[in-house]
């Protein structure tokens, strides 16, 4: 790996700006992780990079994802309360990533609406899984949605830390996101 890669993961940090040919060079030099490696409960944030879904997760109360094993992902984590102690699973099927919604989930009242609407959004059960996949010359964990065309690639930045490339059907760009493991 070059020194500006090196440089580019000690430095990288949600909520930093970065372009997409950044974000791509850097996925593309980074190791890919296994399932065991995904397994667990993981806080999630967006990076600044012009792309139309940032902003949305993070004002509407997103907080990650988790994996229990290669069958069992809840793919949208999202706080179940103001104080954001508390957190419940979001069925995807009953989201949209029409440009829309997502200009409505990043206004500021947003995570107030999710939490009304928890009853009707939310799930217990588990609605995407892991797979190896080839994606860019490497084969990754892959989080796969159950009812959505939407592929989450992963890549290793360090032992807590993963790259994710989120790729959804007909987007023109894919988005990224960081994924931070939470230790229990």
């Amino acid at each position: 790996m070059d020194k500006a890669t090196v440089d580019s993961l000690q430095s990288i940090q949600a909520g930093n700006q970065y372009s997409y040919e950044e974000l791509m060079q850097l996925f593309d030099h980074l190791e890919p992780v296994s399932i065991d490696q995904m397994i667990g409960r993981w806080r999630g944030a967006e990076f600044v990079t012009g792309h139309y879904i940032e902003g949305a997760l993070a004002t509407s109360g997103w907080y990650g994802k988790e994996f229990r094993d290669a069958e069992s992902v809840h793919p949208l984590v999202y706080y179940a309360d103001k104080n954001r102690t508390k957190t419940f699973q979001i069925n995807p099927m009953l989201t949209s990533f029409h440009p829309l919604l997502i200009n409505l989930m990043k206004k500021g009242y947003a995570h107030s609406i999710v939490r009304a609407v928890k009853g009707l959004v939310g799930t217990k059960k588990y609605t995407a899984r892991l797979r190896m996949q080839e994606h860019r010359g490497k084969v990754s964990a892959t989080m796969i949605y159950d009812a959505l065309p939407i592929c989450d690639v992963f890549r290793k930045i360090d032992d807590k830390r993963v790259l994710g490339l989120m790729d959804l059907r007909g987007m023109e760009e894919p988005y990224f996101f960081i994924l931070e493991r939470v230790l229990e």
